[in-house]
């Protein structure tokens, strides 16, 4: 591997970020609603299952008393 001096290795970065596709701030508003969403989804999603698999255990170990 080549090593390159600090001078060039900042040019070097400089040049790469400067290649990014930045998002726009609509497009990071909406992904991050997005994401919230999907997130809350997924925690109710897992509640209803965690009554579910509760509720049937409870009938289970309730018939053995």
């Amino acid at each position: 591997m080549a090593t390159t001096n600090p001078i060039q290795f900042i040019q070097q970065v400089r040049a790469e970020v400067s290649k990014v596709v930045w998002p726009t701030r609509r497009e990071v508003l909406l992904t991050t609603v997005m994401v919230f969403i999907m997130a809350a989804l997924t925690a109710v999603f897992f509640a209803l299952v965690d009554l579910g698999i509760r509720g049937g255990l409870q009938l289970i170990l309730g018939a053995f008393n």
